[in-house]
């Protein structure tokens, strides 16, 4: 292999350069050494050394130092959030893990090949010195990343009684790689997965949000279901496997909130919008009854409901208090009544102002999401284009009077006139005057004209005014006829 197979940033090498320079040894190790193999961008960066923490610490300006486990922070000067810290770790073994979470102790008096062992998984377990093209590789992790196999380093069930937040982990870099998991570690994920019951639940969360922004979140939270994972993470979800719809689904409440994320994947819609997508029918079970008639189910107030039950897991799960808050309301207003033949525009004026502004469009996303998941083919048929133009209607900036940098009562300062027509007539033609020029929407231009309508007669600024006000009409109607336009909707 020569060193041009890896494009190195210098940020990383200056690090593994220094260290050699000083006599110590230094390897990229890990998740950046597996996606080199794989030809993708690294998310972040490791490097492992026979150097202690106190010698990293010394050979370089700008470090912290806060664990036990010797993991040094070296901090760039850079932009680049990927390259800002690189944690360099000495070679390490590690103690018994007590309790399940962390090694009771850590000894740095270790080899590369020691440290190696006590990794998690053979593809992470590959050693990269790209300044001497030297691969480590004792486990074969390279030939696994080429069979696209995820297996443990050793004994699956030692490296899972280590630390149960792995069995997480597999299924994870099966979402995000598309690896499949070899059978041995498959089965004793499945036996193993009550280690979770000890994971804290911030480290549950981060591995769980990874699985989300994957490009196959599904595949994951099938596979994690399938293991008996799931409902160590969120026993709600569990509860929807299986629970059957009324004839307007095509699919059970588990496999519609599936299908329901991974389109939210497919359009790279931001994490808020995927966890609602995911959540936005996790009451379904508990609101379900059975039709007037018999022949069909219900769920009414599942949406109201649901958003109670998606902030208690986003709780439980230590999620930010914003995030709760945009996925259950999300939640909360994701049934909108959309039929355009019946519903006005202050109904939709009404929903932006439930929803907010700021968080209107990712609801018509999880909508359009929430339609491929039930079986439909079309993402935007006409009545939910419709909608969003009413939207975009109800939430444009209108073309009216308010938009001057004056009001009546300046204008009655300035001309003293009393309150009236008169002055309605004015704005009117003031308006008509910044629609032609723009640059006329000044309060020093628009006193200025104002003068000089202020010198005009009654019948003079009744004609100017109506002129300025068919002005607006037309405007008005230009900018909707281009919005509807756009959602090529009439």
């Amino acid at each position: 292999m020569s060193n041009s197979t890896f494009e190195i940033p210098p940020e990383v090498s200056r690090i593994t350069k220094k260290l050699e320079e000083n006599g110590f040894e230094a390897y990229l190790i890990g998740g950046c050494v597996r996606d080199l193999f794989l030809g993708k961008k690294p998310k972040d960066w490791d490097i492992t050394t026979n150097a202690k923490p106190d010698d990293i610490v010394s050979l370089f300006e700008n470090t912290f130092y806060e664990n036990e486990f010797g993991t040094v922070g070296v901090v760039n000067e850079t932009d680049d959030q990927t390259l800002k810290v690189i944690e360099v770790t000495p070679y390490r073994t590690e103690g018994k893990y007590t309790d399940r979470r962390r090694p009771d102790n850590v000894s740095f008096d270790a080899t590369l090949e020691d440290d190696l062992k006590r990794r998690d998984f053979t593809i992470n377990a590959i050693a990269l010195n790209s300044e001497k093209n030297i691969v480590v590789d004792p486990f074969l992790g390279r030939k696994d990343i080429q069979d696209g196999l995820i297996r443990t380093v050793g004994n699956p069930n030692d490296r899972f009684e280590e630390d149960g937040l792995r069995l997480i982990r597999a299924i994870r870099i099966y979402s995000e790689l598309g690896f499949y998991v070899e059978k041995e570690t498959l089965n004793a994920i499945e036996g193993t997965s009550y280690l979770l019951k000890n994971i804290a639940k911030e480290r549950i969360r981060d591995e769980f949000i990874k699985i989300i922004e994957s490009p196959n979140p599904m595949n994951g939270l099938i596979l994690a279901q399938k293991t008996g994972v799931l409902k160590y993470i969120i026993p709600e979800l569990q509860d929807a496997v299986g629970i059957e719809q009324n004839k307007a689904h095509a699919y059970d409440v588990w496999t519609h909130l599936q299908k329901t994320l991974q389109h939210s994947a497919d359009k790279k819609l931001p994490l808020h919008v995927r966890l609602a997508a995911l959540f936005h029918d996790i009451s379904k079970p508990a609101a379900r009854r059975r039709s007037e008639n018999g022949e069909d189910w219900t769920f009414y107030g599942h949406d109201v409901l649901g958003a109670k039950i998606t902030e208690k897991i986003l709780e439980d799960l230590k999620f930010p208090r914003d995030t709760i808050n945009k996925v259950a309301k999300l939640v909360r207003w994701h049934m909108f009544f959309s039929d355009t033949e019946k519903i006005t525009l202050s109904a939709v004026r009404r929903l932006v102002a439930n929803v907010g502004e700021q968080n209107v469009w990712d609801l018509m996303d999880l909508r359009a999401c929430d339609r491929v998941g039930t079986g439909r083919p079309k993402e935007h048929p006409y009545r939910l284009r419709k909608y969003k133009a009413m939207v975009e209607e109800v939430m444009r900036d209108p073309v009216t009077v308010g938009m001057l940098k004056i009001n009546g009562d300046k204008i009655m300062k300035i001309t003293s006139l009393p309150a009236g027509p008169k002055i309605g007539f004015i704005l009117h033609a003031l308006l008509e005057e910044v629609l032609e020029k723009p640059d006329l929407n000044t309060e020093e231009e628009l006193i200025k004209i104002t003068k000089k309508l202020g010198l005009l007669s009654d019948d003079e600024l009744k004609k100017i005014g109506e002129a300025g006000k068919r002005k607006r009409e037309e405007e008005e109607e230009k900018v909707i006829k281009e919005i509807r336009g756009k959602y090529w909707v009439k």
